[in-house]
């Protein structure tokens, strides 16, 4: 009896901790939004049941289109860039040059920043008036660039500043996967003959499959719940060009107290986000 209970109830309770602050913290209120987004609900006044008409005022709603396809855009070339640039920076950090430490230290010291702080400095380096890069194009004789001006300039600065940010905390996870390679796989590539590039493509890339997944899921989620960093930067301008879900929905919800629209758009953006993460999975399983 005993060894029955240890064998088959015991190891759960070690996990009750763990499923209790999931429920707590996500399980329940991403059932209590599902809830909401099936009412009418000013964040004050009692609940009024409308059924799914939050979600058929949704698809016609031009506005939260536009900002799902501006975080679309957004995501699609932020998280490959975040994913390429940690990597790159983890095949350097982990070879054997003077100095790695302080330069694996500086890499990672952004993403201690609060988000808000790294906007409003990106912001300050790139204002049209006082920004200092301005001042030293206008010095050398050229016009201003408009980087929050030019909708296709503020979303590339969104999208470099992003990846300023995070690039550093995933270079971390690739520097532990690559340390965790035997070296012995690398030797014997040197033995028939490969060069860094096949070694690389060959050898430390398909042995990454399970950090990669790793980055690519939690880059996914990151970006597309970014909203500190844009809006320190742009504010969701020019001209809505790089407002993105996440505004909307804070905004919809607290500016204009549509609770309940606002839930459902946040359920939209959770069923994306699962979409996502489950296809992820799905080319990592296939590819292993």
């Amino acid at each position: 009896m005993n060894n029955s209970f240890e064998r088959k109830i015991f190891p759960y309770l070690f996990l009750l901790p763990t499923m209790i602050i999931f429920s707590v913290f996500l399980f329940w209120p991403a059932l209590n939004g599902l809830w909401i987004s099936l009412h009418q609900w000013d964040g004050l006044n009692p609940m009024r049941f409308i059924g799914f008409e939050n979600f058929t005022r949704l698809a016609g709603d031009a506005a939260f289109r536009r900002s799902l396809w501006n975080t679309v855009v957004y995501s699609v070339i932020t998280v490959p860039a975040i994913y390429v640039s940690s990597l790159g920076l983890a095949l350097i950090l982990t070879r054997k040059i003077k100095g790695v430490s302080f330069f694996r230290a500086v890499f990672y010291w952004p993403t201690m920043i609060s988000s808000i702080i790294v906007g409003l400095s990106w912001r300050f380096l790139l204002g049209e008036e006082f920004g200092l890069m301005n001042y030293l194009v206008t010095s050398l004789g050229a016009s201003r660039i408009r980087f929050f001006t030019d909708p296709r300039i503020a979303m590339g600065v969104i999208i470099f500043v992003t990846a300023w940010s995070l690039a550093g905390y995933y270079m971390v996870m690739f520097i532990a996967g690559i340390k965790a390679i035997d070296h012995s796989y690398y030797e014997a590539a040197q033995i028939d003959g490969a060069n860094n590039i096949q070694q690389f493509f060959n050898v430390t890339l398909p042995l990454l499959k399970p950090t990669s997944l790793l980055v690519l899921v939690l880059t996914t989620i990151t970006v597309i719940r970014t909203y500190p960093l844009v809006f320190a930067l742009t504010q969701g301008g020019p001209a809505g060009a790089t407002r993105f879900v996440v505004q909307s929905i804070l905004e919809t919800g607290f500016e204009r107290g549509q609770m309940g629209y606002a839930s459902s758009m946040a359920v939209v953006l959770f069923v994306i986000l699962s979409i996502l993460t489950l296809v992820q999975f799905k080319m990592n399983r296939e590819d292993g």
